[in-house]
């Protein structure tokens, strides 16, 4: 099995601009990043919290997430990058627990407690300062920030682009012959139409690149408010193996295992970095406190290993597998990827 490499986290910023057409009156979105993102928004009425997502927002664009006046007491926002692209998860949230699904979801669910049903889970939105505005629009920015939203999607066309293997250099909106020779190729590959839409073009990216980034392997997404360490261990073979350590924002995932789940069980050890366990369980598994793979599960004592105990996760019949961690423990989502998400 393949694992990918442990990546720094990125910067993720809300810029926040008002609007005041009263046509346009709610709370409308803008991608001025490079990647696919899937967002959602919320609000508090009363003693609940309304949520709705996920919305696709491809680079460049903007669309409205709550169409009517913004009178509630207070607006939040959540976003995920898509599965599509390579490498740890990107997130834009803040310290706002809402509840939300891995599908499409429209919840309303009070403020305080836990999610009302096994399906749903938290994730930390950010707080949207509408200024007490009633039309308000809100961009998630990349760190650098793009000038503008048509820079941002010539960069997401490269991103994707690079997800599928292409050698493309710096993710920028500048002019790139690498970048137009592979983008020829993609369309000749997908026999496109040449008159094919800027939206055309995003979709069979996405599409493509998910058949290499998103239908195998096993993800592990941090649902609590500060960053986690996970660890795994599997048979791998026939032969007993642990690898650590994944350092995972709070609201992101990382793809510890990238290739079609071969396994029925698949075990996981996630701490705070302080080493306080949050997800484990009686399978013991060889560690240690710095990045490491061991081989075999045996006599970890002697050979100068920490012994720790790893909970299950049943991965049989999965090519693909997606655990989510919470304050409470482990609260897993199996799920296999196929096609774009909606």
């Amino acid at each position: 099995m393949i694992f990918f490499k442990r990546l720094g986290a990125l910067a993720a910023f809300l810029s926040l601009f008002a609007f005041t057409t009263s046509a346009e009156a709610g709370l409308k979105l803008c991608n001025r990043t490079s990647y696919v993102l899937y967002a959602a928004a919320g609000y508090v009425k009363g003693a609940n919290a309304v949520t709705q997502g996920w919305y696709r927002m491809l680079p460049g664009t903007c669309q409205p997430a709550i169409k009517e006046p913004l009178i509630a007491h207070g607006y939040f926002v959540y976003a995920r990058t898509s599965l599509a692209h390579s490498g740890l998860s990107r997130v834009w949230g803040g310290h706002q627990k809402l509840c939300v699904k891995d599908a499409n979801f429209a919840l309303s669910t009070p403020v305080t407690g836990r999610c009302p049903s096994d399906d749903t889970f938290e994730l930390p939105f950010a707080a949207v300062d509408t200024k007490r505005q009633t039309s308000w629009a809100m961009t998630f920015d990349d760190s650098p920030a793009f000038a503008t939203l048509q820079d941002a999607e010539r960069a997401g066309l490269k991103r994707l682009l690079k997800d599928q293997g292409a050698k493309i250099g710096a993710i920028d909106a500048k002019p790139d012959k690498v970048a137009d020779a592979a983008m020829a190729a993609f369309r000749k590959r997908l026999n496109m139409n040449p008159k094919a839409s800027t939206q055309d073009l995003f979709d069979a990216l996405e599409t493509e690149a998910l058949k290499s980034t998103a239908p195998a392997g096993y993800a592990v997404c941090n649902d609590t408010s500060k960053a986690i360490w996970v660890a795994l261990g599997l048979n791998n073979a026939g032969k007993w193996m642990s690898r650590g350590w994944w350092k995972i924002a709070a609201g992101g995932c990382a793809k510890a295992i990238t290739d079609a789940l071969k396994t029925d069980k698949v075990f996981l050890l996630a701490q705070t970095p302080g080493g306080v366990p949050i997800v484990y369980g009686p399978d013991k598994f060889c560690t240690t406190n710095v990045e490491y793979e061991i081989q075999g599960r045996e006599n970890c004592k002697s050979r100068g290993l920490v012994e720790a105990g790893f909970a299950t996760t049943n991965t049989k019949g999965l090519s693909g597998f997606t655990a989510h961690v919470s304050e409470h423990g482990l609260v897993y989502m199996p799920k296999v990827y196929s096609g774009t998400p909606k």
